[in-house]
């Protein structure tokens, strides 16, 4: 779908209490009860694209029993009110409606696609699934069944050992060292009753931020909203969450998997999105390991040296922690050497910075790429959630952009003495690495 038509690469947003993209006006709409929604009006086509999230996420699942959040997202939609599954995915199917629940560390999230001429059956059925979800024994086993499944594969597949390790060792003591899908030992001991509790802990109208583009009006987005928001209570009841760093830095560990390649997983120390410094330090990550084929690690492994197919490093704001994290693979008997140079990439662009040239590409590849990701009515009710989740301005599109112009080279030396100068790692290596590739082995 088309929503916008881009007449140059940019987005021009105002800094005012509404904001406009692309010549169509983002409203902010306070409803009747109390709930904050961002819209975005589009007449081109009779359809819905409605996005939103309750903050909490699987940060809120009860001690010893991770998964909690995880299996309330995938059950929201399973049944509610006097529906059971199937009567339920069947009023869904027969008008072409759309609902999807997911759970991440820090939010529960809802995605809603709906057509128009369908949108108060579609926000009456999102209703009955925030307050009258039914937690059947049926589909509770099922779905159970499901992420045990998943949770077995993840056992054998390396990533996702490495993954798991890196955040059950560098949160050891908060809710980020807890798998979001939850463990083989505790998921089959989750009752109904956790879930029911979980869902009126969080779900509540104070912690909830909505996007929505369509062709709808403010008053009627604010009426469906109620509808289906307006019942929930206007408090949630979230346990407190501490904000945390990694421990474990400088450590390496190994996990032996008879694989032919060694998956390395790495993290350190990274910058809050609240930091002044998160956009020079996005931009010096996109230069260091964010960038693909143009980035430092990228040409320095794969191009220079064959080591590897694919590697990456990434700036991983979570609401409590802020992260540097990356990753690849190689063959074992190349381990040691790829992470030597991982590491040595890291010192040298903290002492030296990029070049201008490095910089300059960054910044235009940054600004020139940008407004790909709205060329959808979803993409762009996706990206206005991750705004409000994050706690950006609703102009920030616009000042996105000029901010990364603004970006010099002095601003990168700063932010890169600030994390990266003595940026200490994390290391997780799955496989069978060459034993000097470990200062530490976990069997």
């Amino acid at each position: 779908m088309r929503l916008l038509t881009f007449a140059i690469m940019t987005l021009v947003f105002t800094s005012t209490a509404n904001a406009t993209v692309g010549g169509t006006n983002i409203e902010r709409i306070v409803t009747p009860k109390g709930i904050e929604i961002w819209l975005v009006r589009d007449l081109n086509l009779p359809m819905l694209s409605f996005e939103f999230a309750f903050f909490g996420g699987a940060a809120q699942d009860p001690e010893g029993k991770p998964g909690v959040a995880n299996l309330v997202a995938s059950l929201l939609d399973e049944g509610a009110g006097d529906l059971d599954a199937r009567s339920f995915h069947e009023r869904l199917e027969e008008r072409a409606i759309r609902l999807f629940f997911s759970a991440g560390r820090d939010t529960l999230r809802g995605s809603l696609k709906t057509l128009t001429e369908n949108q108060d059956k579609a926000f009456d059925l999102l209703h009955l699934c925030l307050t009258a979800p039914r937690f059947d024994a049926s589909e509770l086993e099922r779905i159970r069944a499901t992420i045990l499944a998943g949770l077995r594969r993840r056992t054998t597949n390396p990533s996702d050992i490495a993954s798991d390790r890196w955040f059950a060792r560098a949160f050891p003591d908060h809710p980020y060292g807890r798998p979001v899908q939850g463990n083989l030992e505790t998921l089959p001991s989750i009752t109904s009753t956790d879930l029911d509790a979980y869902v009126h802990r969080v779900l509540a109208r104070s912690n909830l931020k909505i996007a929505v583009v369509g062709a709808i009006d403010g008053p009627a987005i604010a009426a469906l909203v109620d509808r289906a928001f307006g019942d929930l209570p206007a408090k949630s009841n979230l346990t407190s969450i501490p904000d945390v760093t990694p421990q474990g830095l400088g450590m390496r560990e190994t996990i032996e998997l008879k694989v032919p390649q060694t998956v390395i997983t790495f993290g350190g120390v990274g910058l809050k999105r609240s930091d002044p410094d998160f956009i020079p330090a996005f931009v010096l990550n996109h230069i260091l390991g964010g960038g693909g084929f143009q980035s430092r690690l990228f040409r320095e492994v794969r191009e220079k040296r064959g080591l590897a197919y694919s590697v990456y490093s990434s700036l991983l704001p979570l609401k409590h922690a802020g992260l540097f994290f990356g990753g690849t693979s190689t063959g074992n008997d190349r381990a040691v050497e790829t992470l030597e140079i991982i590491s040595g990439e890291i010192k040298r662009i903290a002492a030296e910075g990029p070049t201008a040239e490095e910089l300059d590409k960054a910044k235009r590849f940054l600004i020139g790429s940008y407004p790909l990701g709205f060329d959808t009515s979803s993409k762009i009710a996706g990206t206005l959630l991750d705004i409000q989740v994050e706690n950006l301005a609703i102009d920030y599109i616009d000042k996105r952009n000029a901010m990364i112009e603004a970006v010099s080279g002095a601003d990168i030396k700063r932010t890169a003495g600030r994390f990266l100068s003595n940026m200490e790692l994390l290391v997780m290596l799955v496989g069978e690495p060459a034993p000097a590739t470990v200062s530490k082995t976990v069997q």
